[in-house]
C-alpha cells in the first residue's frame, strides 16, 4: 500500500527507490526465506590491524545526510534514464579577451567579477528557446516542456557538490548571474543554503574545470533530461583559416536524456552554445 512507504520526493512524492528501500526492510524483517532480500549483506567494518604492520589501518565514518542524498540521487540517474552524452569543444579566446578588456570596469561597477559562468547561462538559456527538448521532463507518459528557466549550477561545498537553482535565468543580468552564483558558493562552504534553493532546476550546468577536469561525462539531474558540463582551459594547436594556431580551448559535454532527446537535437543544442560563447556579442543580439 502507497501509505506504507515513505515518500522523499518533492513533496512527499514516493520515488522509485523509496519502494524499494520499504521492501528490502520488510525482507529483512520477515523469516528467513520467506521474502528474499535483493541487497547484499554489508561488509564488516574494518578490524584492528595486525601487530606486526600498525600502518594498515582504516577508518569507519557514517555517511552524512547530504552524502546519502548525493548518492541515491546519482544511483537514480543511472537506473532510470537512457542516458548519453555528446562532446565539443569551445574557443575560450573572444571571452577572456572581454573579460580582460572590461572585466575590471565590471567589478568596479557591480561589485562582483566577471567569470565564465554568467556567459554560460547565458547561452544554455539561448539554447534552450532554441531546442526545448532539453527544457524538459517526463511525468508518467507525458513529457513537460518548460517555458521559464531555471539552471542549476553546480558548486562545491563542505560536504560534497550541492545545485543551488538560478531561478528565472533569462530574466538574470550578467551581473545578476555571477552575484547569484558568487551567494551560492559561499553559503555552501558555510552550509547555509536554504533546500528550496536546491529544487526545482530545469536543466544543470556543472564546471569540473575548476578542479582541474580535462573532460567528463556529467550524469544528470533527474528529472531533469539534460546537463552541460564546462571544463578546464587549456591552449591547445587548433587549425584556423587554413593555418596551425594556438587558442585555449574548453571541452564541452552535454549528458541528455534519449528517451525524450534524440541526437540531432543533443548536437544543435551543444553546437549553438559553443557558437554563443565563442562569439559573445550573439548573447546580446539574441542571434
Amino acid at each position: 500500500s502507497p501509505g506504507e512507504v515513505v515518500g522523499t520526493g518533492l513533496g512527499g512524492r514516493i520515488l522509485k527507490e523509496d519502494v524499494e528501500r520499504h521492501l528490502e526492510e520488510r525482507a529483512r524483517q520477515a523469516p528467513p526465506q520467506a521474502v528474499p532480500s535483493r541487497m547484499p549483506e554489508p561488509a564488516p567494518l574494518p578490524a584492528q590491524p595486525p601487530a606486526d604492520r600498525p600502518w594498515r589501518v582504516s577508518e569507519a565514518v557514517p555517511m552524512s545526510p547530504l552524502r546519502r542524498r548525493i548518492a541515491e540521487r546519482l544511483l537514480l540517474a543511472r537506473q532510470t534514464t537512457a542516458m548519453l552524452t555528446t562532446f565539443n569543444e569551445a574557443d575560450m579566446s573572444a571571452i577572456i579577451a572581454l573579460r580582460k578588456e572590461l572585466g575590471e570596469a565590471f567589478q568596479k561597477k557591480h561589485g562582483v567579477k566577471l567569470g565564465f559562468m554568467s556567459f554560460f547561462v547565458k547561452a544554455v538559456v539561448q539554447a534552450l528557446k532554441e531546442i526545448p527538448e532539453l527544457n524538459a521532463e517526463i511525468r508518467d507518459n507525458t513529457i513537460l516542456y518548460h517555458r521559464y528557466y531555471d539552471i542549476g549550477v553546480a558548486v562545491g561545498g563542505g560536504e560534497g557538490l550541492v545545485v543551488p537553482v538560478l531561478r528565472d535565468a533569462d530574466r538574470l543580468s550578467f551581473a545578476e548571474i555571477e552575484r547569484q552564483i558568487a551567494d551560492f558558493a559561499e553559503r555552501a562552504r558555510n552550509k547555509k543554503l536554504k533546500p528550496d534553493e536546491l529544487m526545482g532546476g530545469t536543466f544543470t550546468i556543472t564546471n569540473g574545470g575548476v578542479y582541474g577536469s580535462l573532460n567528463s561525462t556529467p550524469l544528470l539531474n533527474p528529472p531533469q533530461v539534460g546537463i552541460l558540463g564546462m571544463h578546464a582551459i587549456q591552449e591547445r594547436p587548433v587549425a584556423r583559416e587554413g593555418q596551425v594556431v594556438v587558442r585555449p580551448m574548453m571541452y564541452l559535454a552535454l549528458s541528455y536524456d534519449h528517451r525524450i532527446v534524440d541526437g540531432r537535437e543533443a548536437v544543435t543544442f551543444l553546437r549553438r552554445v559553443k557558437e554563443l560563447v565563442e562569439n559573445p556579442v550573439r548573447l546580446l543580439l539574441e542571434v
